[in-house]
């Protein structure tokens, strides 16, 4: 590939044109070809169908660059474009859409590869080597995450804690909001402020709170001190005592997501039916009796929606703790912790990748649980 471009920029400018088109030209007959023509029933379709499966993968290997040492390479392209064409013999009518299939999903796969799947192995292949990569060391990188006094035992119980707290909280209030402001005739106006901090990225968030929280000698710049100021206290460091610091950038972001999920809330409140609102007034439900026996069943799958994301959001945070106190005065969670383990001299790699993998591990049970929420409203 690179030889054509060398070749192509050596040409006069008015050359280049039209090898250009034509180059471009080919590319788009051949993909209208594999389209259209050779996915068709017939001997002749299949022959050729069978020349692109094995032909295609070493024409794109060897675009790649891949020298003549690595020839086995090739061959292995030939022999899964070959297996590909196999199988699409036993597709529905012979007709090469299982050839299709593979041609349009396979860049996007190739990018998921690259990505992600070759990138989560490689964190669980170091995840039980030592720090340096050398040695096989088994559980040691997790029994120094919980191990008692260590930065991942502080960062996986702070988790925790956000877990615990922060999608509840903001579900709670996302749902009142929407309760409360749905109610409202500045129902718009209202939440666009409810919902403006959501526009705001968390570093943006994380900023505004350092300086509300700011604490330094002499004259204050943070409004939460010069508010203590105000009533005769004295200015106190927010940030540097534990647990107050972890309680307070919590805060972030329950500020950051609780206009996210009134939205949500309130789109599912609005599409509950006005049939069953009123048969509860006409059996003499007051506002009470409505919101928990009718409101709240009815928009059941959201609520389970919003505390999944939030969860999984908390589970995740690294912005907050980045931007404000740096994981000091024991406010590290696990996302930053895994950072910072593999950016400090020298790399704690086995360290990173432990708690890269035991975020994944409290990740996937509200998955598992998410996916089989949306498998009974689709049964129901």
């Amino acid at each position: 590939m690179s030889g054509f471009f060398v070749w192509l920029a050596g040409l006069p400018p008015l050359a280049q044109v039209p090898v250009v088109i034509a180059v471009f030209g080919v590319v788009v007959g051949l993909i209208v070809f594999f389209i259209e023509v050779a996915p068709r029933a017939g001997r002749g379709y299949s022959i050729m169908r069978l020349a692109v499966a094995v032909l295609v993968p070493v024409a794109v290997i060897g675009v790649l660059g891949v020298q003549a040492a690595a020839a086995w390479v090739l061959i292995l392209g030939a022999v899964l474009g070959g297996g590909m064409f196999l199988l699409d013999l036993r597709a529905r009518k012979g007709n090469g859409s299982l050839l299709q299939l593979a041609a349009f999903l396979s860049p996007a796969l190739l990018l998921l590869v690259i990505g992600l799947v070759y990138p989560a192995l490689r964190t669980i292949v170091n995840a039980f080597l030592s720090n340096d990569g050398t040695q096989f060391v088994g559980l040691q990188n997790f029994a120094w995450v919980f191990s008692g006094g260590s930065t991942g035992f502080i960062a996986f119980v702070n988790t925790i804690v956000w877990v615990v707290i922060a999608p509840v909280v903001t579900t709670v209030l996302g749902l009142a909001y929407a309760v409360f402001v749905d109610r409202s005739r500045a129902e718009k106006v209202l939440k666009v402020f409810i919902f403006m901090p959501v526009a705001i990225s968390l570093v943006g968030a994380s900023i505004i709170f350092k300086f509300f929280f700011a604490y330094q000698q002499g004259k204050q710049i943070g409004l939460l001190n010069q508010i203590v100021e105000w009533f005769g206290g004295q200015p106190v460091s927010f940030l540097q005592h534990y647990p107050l610091n972890m309680l307070l950038l919590i805060v972030v972001l329950i500020w950051t997501q609780t206009g996210f999920a009134m939205v949500l809330l309130s789109a599912a409140i609005k599409g509950i039916p006005v049939d069953q609102v009123e048969a509860a007034q006409l059996d003499g439900a007051n506002a009470w009796q409505q919101f928990r026996n009718v409101t709240v069943p009815g928009i059941r799958p959201t609520i389970i929606v919003v505390w999944i994301t939030i969860s999984i959001t908390s589970l995740k945070v690294y912005d907050i703790i980045a931007t404000t106190t740096a994981g000091q005065n024991h406010t590290t969670v696990l996302g930053y912790e895994m950072v910072k383990q593999i950016e400090i001299l020298p790399p704690q790699s086995g360290h990173s990748a432990a708690l890269a993998l035991l975020i994944f591990v409290l990740v996937t049970p509200f998955i598992i649980y998410n996916a089989r929420n949306l498998r009974k409203q689709r049964e129901q």
